[in-house]
């Protein structure tokens, strides 16, 4: 989509401070931090939330969900973090692009955000 901020992230438009990329997925972190570590994993197809996803997404879904353990060790949550894919208008989504939030790091960090 031509004017979603995500698939600009995606193709390179808009620059994100990424921590992953590969040929379906990037993984940047939150310009508004909610936690110590807190990045967003998204996919480069255009997917506008997860009540959107087709069957055929299942794999990529599947990907892009056993990619949190991996990043989210590796940016430094080593006792644990939080995913959150919020889904719709009434599921708090503000980005209409399929996005992942991990959240994580040393407490104190806002328990009721998501």
């Amino acid at each position: 989509m031509s004017d979603c901020i995500f698939c600009k992230i995606a193709e390179g438009e808009i620059p994100s401070n990424k921590v992953y990329e590969d040929d379906e997925v990037v993984a940047f972190k939150d310009l508004h931090p909610q936690a110590p570590v807190h990045f967003l994993i998204i996919p480069k197809k255009h997917i506008t939330s997860l009540d959107h996803a087709q069957p055929e997404d299942e794999p990529l879904l599947g990907k892009m969900l056993g990619l949190t353990r991996r990043l989210a060790r590796e940016q430094g949550c080593e006792n644990g973090f939080r995913v959150v894919i919020n889904t719709g208008r009434d599921g708090g989504q503000e980005v209409p692009h399929l996005h992942i939030h991990v959240l994580g790091g040393p407490r104190p960090w806002k328990r009721n955000e998501f």
